[in-house]
């Protein structure tokens, strides 16, 4: 299956730079699965789309402050740091910038010495081994000096950085947020619960891969990056009672999306309390096990994102339904407006 069947024009100003000042204000466009119609409305109207009996599955993840700057201790040359993936203690997998800076032994000094790193191992595209050394607890450390490791396409400076978490946030640990719960308030979330919808939560951490490009021609060919997931006894029970009594099963974004079927396709389409590490590749011709229906935002061109939105509403709704978005002035990406398919 070739990528170019997932791309579309994208004009450059439909990239939303900033969120707006209300989260439930974005817009919602409401996508039907089976038959490709299209509604538009707005995201706090989302509770008239969803039924008592149903569950919403959000993923409480939350952003680090990944992004360092710093300087090589020797020469005070400046170095970027984005923290991937805790590896044991205080190990990290990062990338670095300029990476040629920073061989095995680098020391790299970060707030006037308040933490240093030292590069342990060396791997391609920039990748580096780092042992952190501080005082303290790491994570606080890292309030002080990190700053929010925003997408590539989001240009200007993010001046409330709690605006790139959601307001479920809870376990540390990602390099991306999981936007499409971006556009829920606890007032929202609480309408929702008064309505009969059930609200449970898994964890997904968002790798960096999120936003690399497929860069091969076939998608058969295209490697995932894998990312850590867990899933709680009381979760699973909970969803496997929505399941059973014929609730519906709507995972908040790709990220969601992937844990439950991650899971559910391990165990013959039943939820079980688990942890490890996903690299699920999501494209049409896929049968959902987890999954009835999706809130998500609007992605990139050939992403390996929209090829999982296209699996569960079928390619051609997609790539229409994104066209009209582009006609309708949607906003895009991360802090852009949302779909709901069902």
């Amino acid at each position: 299956m070739k990528v170019d069947l997932f791309d579309f024009h994208l004009p450059e100003e439909l990239i939303a730079q900033t969120p707006l000042e209300e989260r439930t204000s974005s817009r919602l466009m409401v996508l039907d699965k089976e038959n490709g119609k299209l509604e538009h409305t707005i995201f706090k109207n989302i509770v008239e789309y969803i039924r008592p009996g149903d569950c919403l599955v959000l993923n409480d993840t939350r952003v680090l402050p990944a992004r360092l700057f710093g300087e090589k201790k020797e020469t005070g040359a400046k170095i970027e740091v984005l923290l991937l993936k805790q590896l044991d203690g205080d190990r990290w997998e990062t990338l670095v910038k300029p990476a040629k800076r920073v061989k095995e032994g680098t020391i790299i000094s970060f707030g006037n010495g308040l933490l240093t790193a030292e590069c342990v191992g060396e791997s391609e595209h920039g990748g580096r081994t780092l042992e952190f050394s501080y005082e303290g607890i790491f994570y606080e450390v890292l309030e002080q000096l990190g700053e929010m490791p925003l997408p590539p396409y989001i240009k200007e400076q993010l001046e409330d950085r709690e605006r790139y978490q959601t307001v479920f946030a809870k376990e540390r640990g990602s390099a991306a947020a999981p936007t499409a719960g971006l556009h829920f308030t606890e007032e929202l979330l609480e309408e929702i619960r008064s309505r009969g919808v059930h609200i449970a939560f898994i964890t997904l951490h968002v790798g960096l891969g999120t936003f690399r490009p497929v860069s091969v021609d076939d998608i058969l060919e295209h490697d995932m990056h894998a990312e850590f997931y867990q899933m709680s006894e009381g979760t699973a029970r909970l969803l496997n009672t929505v399941k059973k009594q014929g609730g519906r099963i709507i995972s908040v974004g790709t990220t969601s999306t992937r844990t439950l079927e991650t899971i559910a396709s391990k165990h013959n389409g039943e939820f079980v309390a688990e942890s490890g590490w996903t690299d699920i590749f999501i494209y049409p011709g896929y049968t959902f096990q987890g999954i009835n229906g999706m809130i998500t935002n609007f992605h990139l061109p050939k992403s390996t994102l929209i090829m999982l939105v296209s699996a569960l509403a079928g390619r051609e709704n997609v790539i229409h339904a994104y066209e009209t978005a582009v006609t309708e002035k949607y906003r895009f990406f991360s802090f852009g407006d949302a779909m709901l398919i069902v």
